[in-house]
């Protein structure tokens, strides 16, 4: 079943209504609790809105081991930014991820993929990817 964006926005809304919950955690851990835990999970198991989409979100803590020991930086990165230049991660399906706009918002850094070239890229999605790459089992 293909999870309908209203409802998908409703879930994503629910979850923001658990956040102070979650205060206290550093920037990207916030982040990644409210544009990814929900689908992605902490680790493992998926998160609650998983069993709602039509393709099972991949475990974000796995992404290393599953591209033979190698975190793909660059797709990570052009997922959350939305290019799909690198290729899809495996299991994801356009429409599924939420908005990351907010995070566009707020101060850049210069940051090189892989590729050799800087280009300016919001901190907060540098950091949100460096998160990942932290959580690799």
């Amino acid at each position: 079943m293909r999870v309908d964006l209203t409802v998908f926005a409703l879930v994503l809304a629910g979850l923001a209504a658990c956040a102070p919950l979650a205060q206290g955690l550093p920037p990207a851990a916030q982040d990644y609790q409210d544009y990814c835990a929900g689908c992605h999970g902490t680790g493992g198991e998926p998160g609650p809105i998983a069993q709602e989409l039509h393709l099972r979100p991949v475990s974000l803590a796995d992404l290393t081991m599953m591209n033979d020991g190698n975190f793909p930086e660059a797709r990570v990165m052009s997922k959350i930014v939305g290019h799909k230049a690198h290729g899809e991660l495996i299991g994801a399906e356009a429409g599924n991820m939420p908005p990351f706009a907010p995070m566009l918002e707020g101060p850049t850094v210069l940051y090189d993929s892989g590729d050799g070239v800087e280009t300016p890229t919001p901190l907060r999605l540098v950091r949100l990817m460096e998160y990942v790459r932290a959580m690799q089992q």
